[in-house]
């Protein structure tokens, strides 16, 4: 399996991490990336993250959320220091993070961006999030997850 820049990252931090590949086209019958994944790993969807893009007064903002919610925008935008939070266009996303849609990891991002994890992972002793392509997820520990993206934590999910 070719390392992605997300496991390269983990790899030069020395990080504890481990990898989980599925298929993603199991179950992919009309539901998103991170619904794949956890019915394909048979994980909690609290306990699995997505990484969304957005942009929080223009500029371009990583959201890590758990599966089973979805991004607060006003709270992403007042984590980040802004007025206003706005979804990124699929494009933008892609090009600035060097990933795909559907394997968008926070680790290893073409351009580091502003990252705003939601807190619910610090409840969890390890958390999952996409290694940077569709069909891989990498679990490794809420801290490492922070440290290794900069991010700062606050509660911007919703059920």
């Amino acid at each position: 399996m070719a390392a992605t820049p997300a496991v390269r990252t983990l790899d030069q931090a020395r990080a504890h991490y481990s990898l989980h590949e599925y298929d993603p086209a199991d179950g992919a019958d009309g539901h998103g990336y991170g619904e794949v994944a956890v019915a394909a790993l048979g994980a909690d969807p609290a306990r699995v993250f997505k990484t969304l893009v957005a942009r929080v007064d223009g500029a371009l903002t990583v959201a890590v959320v758990p599966v089973s919610g979805q991004l607060d925008l006003k709270a992403l935008a007042t984590a980040a220091g802004g007025r206003k939070a706005t979804m990124a266009d699929p494009a933008d996303a892609e090009r600035s993070s060097g990933y795909v849609r559907g394997g968008i990891s926070p680790l290893g991002q073409r351009k580091a961006l502003p990252t705003v994890v939601d807190d619910s992972a610090l409840t969890f002793p390890t958390v999952l999030v996409s290694a940077g392509r569709r069909g891989l997820q990498v679990e490794l520990s809420p801290a490492d997850l922070v440290r290794l993206t900069r991010a700062r934590t606050a509660a911007i999910a919703r059920p």
